[in-house]
């Protein structure tokens, strides 16, 4: 996405409990090796998206964390506390923000209700069925009674999963009643939620209702649907619309992501020439830079610059389509005035950070310094920040100061390995009694700790 910001879920590795994918059958699914999206424009529109359902629902924006997730599947999920994650493939699909939006606040009802620490309870208090269900099918065994004995202890995940499912198609439920409450709090219509189950899930339940009842941790869309379609035809707001700005927000965002992941001719077919429209020209300028024709891209970002001259995330897309294409002098205006027309986008400052650096060596390194630590101070779990610190500091040749900046990237992303090895180098040389000393310090504390713990787990 914009300035290559993709990374890969490390240390923030998720189980996805609280799907909301009627397909998704077991719980427990995990959600590493995915990979993640960053993107400013992306991220602002989501937040604007769903700051209001959390404040309907008593949360604190800032305590609940949005995470794009690069998979094409259509799904979102609530893992490991407050943390909302909306697939890629869901944004793409989905017809109108209200769609998205409705999604949104479902997610925020498995947050209010606090499901995923209760989901863990239930998968707890599933396991003593399922254990009881395989000492009978021993002892019956054992009394000579094999083929019962067998039966019993295969049926063992069917009597474990019985209770589960149950309280996770309760929760399901409730998530999408808050889901209402929600939209109709924020004035907004429920219409979306069904729209989107209609056409994105529905046509999948005959796959579902072939499934044992007791994989189903989701109930069947057509019910979901049915019950929902009585709220929303009581609610006073059923015939809102989406704002201008909604919609405006909501082509761009998959203009985007379509420009970034489907290929050229995808997008051309998406959005022809002859589609002279700010996002269609957007998705193609997108298209364009990735399979480096530089021209027809700038061609595309000029066309919209001259509609829009302080709209900061065009701006941020010629920074970048110049940056990669070795121009990073050029760039770096263009990322100046992305960040003049955000400012404070951590994102943004990360760029302009870059190629400050890239374009002025150790001139540049000084500001791009200021920018990256104010990044740090707001999002401490940056890895891209923390890798443009240690160019800068490499830049300025303050190696220990760079190794250590490499140990918090690695650390960051979970790979305690190279964050244990760049944290000792750094510790041999930072003065003693000192801040970073004690960080390179409790760097390889931890990490350490968790390569020994790695280790003994692959040894057991």
């Amino acid at each position: 996405m914009a300035a290559s910001l993709l990374s890969t879920l490390g240390r923030s590795a998720v189980g996805a409990v609280a799907a909301l994918s009627a397909l998704a059958l077991m719980a427990g699914q995990q959600a590493s090796a995915q990979s993640l999206i960053r993107d400013a424009e992306i991220e602002d529109t989501l937040r604007v998206y769903t700051n209001p359902l959390l404040e309907a629902g008593g949360l604190r924006p800032d305590d609940v964390h949005l995470y794009i997730v690069n998979e094409d599947s259509v799904n979102a999920f609530v893992a490991r506390g407050q943390n909302i994650f909306v697939h890629t493939g869901l944004i793409m699909r989905a017809d109108t923000p209200n769609e998205v939006i409705g999604v949104l606040a479902h997610e925020t009802g498995h947050i209010v209700g606090g499901h995923l620490s209760r989901s863990r309870e239930a998968a707890n208090t599933a396991v003593g069925p399922m254990l009881i269900s395989i000492g009978l099918g021993v002892l019956a065994i054992a009394a000579g009674a094999p083929d019962a004995g067998a039966a019993l202890i295969a049926g063992s995940q069917a009597f474990g999963m019985a209770s589960f499912v149950q309280f996770t198609q309760a929760q399901e439920s409730a998530a999408d009643q808050f889901g209402m409450e929600a939209l109709e709090a924020t004035g907004q219509s429920g219409r979306g939620l069904i729209t989107f189950f209609n056409a994105q899930i529905r046509p999948y339940e005959f796959m579902a209702r072939r499934a044992p009842p007791w994989m189903m941790t989701h109930p069947f869309t057509s019910d979901r649907v049915e019950a929902l379609r009585q709220r929303v035809e009581a609610a006073s707001h059923r015939e809102a619309v989406d704002t201008p700005d909604n919609i405006r927000r909501f082509q761009f965002m998959q203009a985007k992501l379509i420009g970034f992941i489907r290929s050229e001719g995808q997008v051309l077919a998406r959005y022809p020439l002859r589609d002279t429209s700010a996002p269609a020209r957007y998705a193609r300028a997108i298209a364009y830079y990735r399979v480096s024709k530089f021209d027809q891209a700038r061609g595309e970002l000029e066309a919209l610059m001259a509609a829009e001259p302080r709209n900061a995330y065009f701006q941020e897309l010629m920074g970048q389509v110049l940056f990669e294409n070795g121009r990073a002098a050029e760039s770096v205006a263009y990322y100046r005035r992305s960040l003049e027309y955000a400012p404070g986008q951590p994102l943004l400052q990360v760029n302009l950070a870059r190629a400050l650096t890239t374009a002025e060596g150790r001139v540049g390194s000084e500001e791009a310094l200021r920018l990256l630590r104010d990044v740090v101070r707001k999002e401490p779990d940056n890895g891209f920040a923390w890798r443009e610190i240690a160019s800068a500091r490499y830049e300025r040749g303050e190696e220990s100061l760079a190794q250590l900046a490499s140990a918090e990237a690695s650390f960051s992303i979970g790979d305690y390995n190279s964050a244990l090895s760049f944290a000792e180098r750094a510790r041999r040389t930072l003065p003693r009694n000192t801040t970073d000393y004690q960080r390179a310090s409790d760097i390889v504390n931890f990490a350490g700790n968790e390569v020994r713990e790695r280790a003994e787990r692959r040894r057991s």
